[in-house]
């Protein structure tokens, strides 16, 4: 009598096994992945779902707008989807994309780096009495500045200070991730930090 007190009520415990029965039938990445080979556009659908807030957030470190994050995030599905035969299980599918959109960033950052650069530094002169103001707007123009340095940079220095210093990702993980050895990252991102200081040192004695 007591412990049929307790009990749940039928339609929570109906509600649960529902939810514990969706749980257990939610496909894999690796059964989503074998679905799209098979011409299950519905499943590669769910993938792009699961992972682009993944994509858009890496993406996100190397473009200026809107518009090229949205072009960025699109390729690299684009090149996910024409390379699915390629995913040989040997790692997590997240891993697998991961390399595939650092790599499409970096042919974005090459591509750049034969566009002339739209980022100029304005001399503007402030004449404000708000400290607070005075300390945005400091940070502002740093922010202005170093956007500007990092486009001065080789699309391999921008990348690589991006994912070693801006998101702050070991050594190991980038050297994955660019297909590099990690005592390649470590001389690449120490010639980076040095040019990105030349640049930077330079910008404030002249």
């Amino acid at each position: 009598m007591f412990a049929a007190s307790l009990a749940p009520p039928a339609f929570l415990v109906a509600e649960h096994e529902d939810a514990m029965a969706g749980e257990r039938t939610q496909p894999t990445d690796e059964e989503l992945v074998a679905a799209a080979r098979g011409g299950d556009h519905d499943a590669f659908e769910v993938l792009v779902g699961r992972h682009k807030g993944r994509v858009f957030t890496t993406a996100a470190r190397f473009v200026r707008n809107h518009h090229q994050l949205d072009d960025l995030a699109q390729e690299v599905f684009v090149r996910v989807f024409r390379k699915l035969a390629q995913f040989r299980h040997d790692a997590p599918f997240q891993h697998w994309l991961a390399r595939i959109t650092i790599s499409v960033c970096y042919d974005f950052l090459r591509k750049e780096r034969r566009v002339p650069s739209q980022i100029a530094l304005d001399s503007v002169d402030y004449d404000l009495c708000d400290a607070r103001v005075e300390r945005a707007i400091d940070v502002g123009r740093a922010r202005e500045l170093l956007a500007w340095a990092m486009f001065q940079l080789s699309a391999e220095e921008q990348l690589i200070l991006t994912l070693c210093e801006l998101e702050e990702r070991p050594m190991k993980e980038v050297a994955e991730l660019t297909g590099w050895s990690e005592s390649n990252v470590k001389v690449r991102a120490f010639r980076a930090r040095n040019n990105l200081r030349k640049i930077l040192e330079e910008q404030h004695d002249s």
